[in-house]
């Protein structure tokens, strides 16, 4: 018979705590999804990141902006370098000599190459500015 009673009382006992687990449990799940789904108290980071997406795209607009004038400006250099060579040549040799002609042929061809070269440069400026811009825009919109 005294065993009888001590199963029952450790029986009573493991209902107890099991009673208590559950509700702990129940009361931490509980106050965890309390603080979450008040999103309203915590920071906002889309604002920040819209103003900031916004300041990167004009900063990328303006720095592509810049580098197609550098690009520019090279090419002009270039030219000027070329045709300064060119001129030098004709005033050192005889009118029509064979140095002379290839010294604006080179020159010409300096132009030519000069043009390509920019305008394959400005053209790789302007894509990388588009894939940032997508990017930003991307970004932009998961956070929305």
């Amino acid at each position: 018979m005294k065993l009888n009673n001590v199963i029952k009382r450790l029986s009573t006992v493991g209902r107890f705590l099991a009673t208590t687990v559950f509700c702990v449990s129940a009361i931490a799940f509980v106050w965890q999804g309390a603080f979450f789904s008040n999103t309203a108290a915590m920071a906002n980071p889309a604002t920040n990141l819209i103003a900031t997406a916004d300041q990167v795209k004009d900063k990328t607009s303006e720095d592509a902006g810049r580098a197609k004038g550098f690009i520019e400006d090279t090419k002009d250099k270039v030219k000027e370098t070329a045709n300064k060579n060119a001129e030098r040549v004709d005033q050192a040799t005889d009118n029509g000599s064979i140095l002379e002609r290839k010294a604006k042929t080179d020159a010409k061809t300096i132009e030519k190459r000069a043009d390509e070269d920019a305008a394959r440069t400005k053209e790789a400026v302007d894509n990388t500015k588009n894939v940032i811009e997508r990017t930003v825009d991307s970004i932009k919109d998961a956070f929305n």
